[in-house]
């Protein structure tokens, strides 16, 4: 699969839905997938932040990855999360990907022991990159990960046959296009903050990988096409109110309440450390729903 071309679009960073028992529910993870290729969603992505990667066992990772591949078909590529703090668990995601048929792996600098000097990231995704059974596609999320992938380090990585571009959801509009500049252009920059897409657009992004995705990908996928046009900033706006719940009460949380609110899935269970958006703060999340899906087509 050519990923430089099928990831010119909008991506989803797809939620794990939970059953009350607080499994992984295997058909609420598959009504999602059908809900984003029924409104023609250019690509999933299971296992990221908004898939609570972090709170799964390798099992159940493998597992989603494997439900994702069988689900979409070949229709859109998959890019399955494997992030993790050593090269080799790294490599051990990426061989389960591998097994299960997904297109590409998504790999973040390590975590928790982050690079005391930036040749550290570079030594560690490069390293990954010489390993992997498919091609790797970074992830710059400093407020996760302690550090962000400095642009001269990408500037480095990026001459490497095996990684295909970065998703960057650092909210830093001025990084991302400084990481622009000094890269190929064949290297895909693929915007995940969603309140910087449209800006990101315009100035020759490939695409978005974007968690509010989840919920309105009719909209998203408007916005993409129409992103340098007066309906591409209206979208933008629309999705602000969303965006900004997803910011005070997280991802994952906030798009669970939002495809519940929209029935697509039937609870918005997360995992520990997170919780459930509170009673008192849906009627909100609903609002914003139905605000941007009113500005839909």
């Amino acid at each position: 699969m050519d990923l430089q071309h099928a990831l010119q679009g909008i991506t989803c960073p797809v939620v794990t839905p939970f059953d009350d028992a607080g499994a992984v529910d295997d058909d609420a993870f598959g009504d999602v997938l059908e809900h984003l290729l029924e409104h023609d969603i250019d690509g999933v992505f299971p296992c990221g932040t908004t898939g609570e990667f972090a709170s799964l066992t390798r099992e159940e990772r493998r597992r989603v990855h494997e439900l994702a591949v069988e689900h979409v078909g070949g229709e859109v590529p998959v890019l399955a999360g494997a992030a993790a703090t050593s090269r080799s668990d790294v490599l051990a995601y990426a061989a389960d990907a591998a097994d299960v048929g997904a297109d590409a792996i998504v790999v973040t600098p390590p975590y928790f022991h982050t690079a005391n000097d930036p040749t550290g990231n570079q030594q560690f995704l490069e390293e990954v990159a010489d390993r992997s059974p498919l091609p790797v596609l970074l992830y710059n999320i400093p407020v996760c990960t302690g550090g962000r992938l400095e642009p001269e380090t990408l500037a480095t990585v990026a001459t490497h046959d095996n990684i295909v571009g970065l998703k960057d959801s650092s909210g830093d509009l001025e990084y991302f296009l400084s990481v622009m500049r000094q890269t190929p252009d064949d290297f895909c920059m693929l915007q995940g903050y969603d309140a910087l897409l449209v800006p990101a657009l315009r100035m020759g992004a490939d695409g978005g990988l974007n968690a509010l995705s989840n919920v309105a990908p009719e909209a998203y996928g408007d916005l993409y096409e129409t992103f340098d046009e007066p309906r591409g900033e209206a979208l933008q706006d629309a999705i602000a109110p969303l965006f900004d719940a997803c910011v005070s009460y997280g991802f994952a949380p906030a798009t669970k309440a939002a495809l519940e609110h929209r029935g697509v899935i039937p609870t918005d269970a997360v995992r520990p450390p997170l919780v459930e958006v509170s009673e008192d703060s849906r009627p909100a999340i609903a609002s914003a729903v139905d605000g941007l899906l009113e500005s839909g087509p």
